[in-house]
């Protein structure tokens, strides 16, 4: 037999050795791309938070300020509401029937013995007018006030001027009257009481 001889196998020629990487990335695939949050999401989501906190901030601070005004302006309504009271307490003693007896007293007014009404459904005068005089007594009678009021103490009564008094002092060039006028009409005589049946 024939030998042949043996042929060498062609070599390749050697390729240049690559640089290996250090640093190795794992390929993701479209849908692990599309999964991943974006940069704008997560700024949207941040600055959506930060202006959440930045609200209730203000929201607190307007609660606050609120509850400021608020306890100002119930302070306010209690001083008016003192006020008021002692306004309303003033007029009620003001309103009295005995202050109201004893004014009439001092500006002169006395009762009329002889009383008449007026019927408003047709306007006609029951009973013969007269007018009163003054020995026909005083409106409190005699006595004075048969019931006192304590809250009337130190309160001034009103003094009141006759007419011409009134008249000649306004067209006067304001001398001032060196004495008050007193009641012309003395204490006396009861209260009348008038008859409804």
């Amino acid at each position: 037999m024939l030998e042949e001889p043996a042929l060498d196998r062609p070599q390749r020629p050697e390729r240049p050795e690559r640089e290996r990487r250090t640093h190795l990335e794992v390929v993701s695939t479209r849908s692990q791309r599309r999964a991943r949050p974006r940069t704008l999401y997560a700024i949207t989501a941040v600055s959506a938070l930060l202006v959440i906190v930045v609200a209730q901030l203000l929201l607190s601070i307007g609660v606050s300020q609120g509850a400021y005004q608020l306890s100002s302006l119930q302070t306010t309504q209690t001083e008016l509401q003192r006020s008021y009271q002692a306004a309303s307490e003033d007029l009620n003693r003001l309103t009295s029937p005995q202050n109201l007896a004893a004014n009439a007293n001092a500006l002169g007014m006395v009762s009329n013995s002889n009383p008449a009404y007026l019927r408003l459904s047709d306007g006609a005068v029951l009973g013969a007018p007269v007018a009163a005089n003054g020995a026909a007594g005083t409106v409190t009678g005699g006595q004075g006030n048969l019931v006192p009021n304590s809250q009337l103490n130190g309160v001034p009564l009103v003094a009141g001027q006759p007419a011409a008094t009134q008249a000649g002092s306004s067209a006067s060039t304001g001398a001032a009257s060196t004495t008050p006028p007193k009641p012309s009409v003395p204490l006396q005589g009861a209260l009348p009481t008038p008859v409804t049946h």
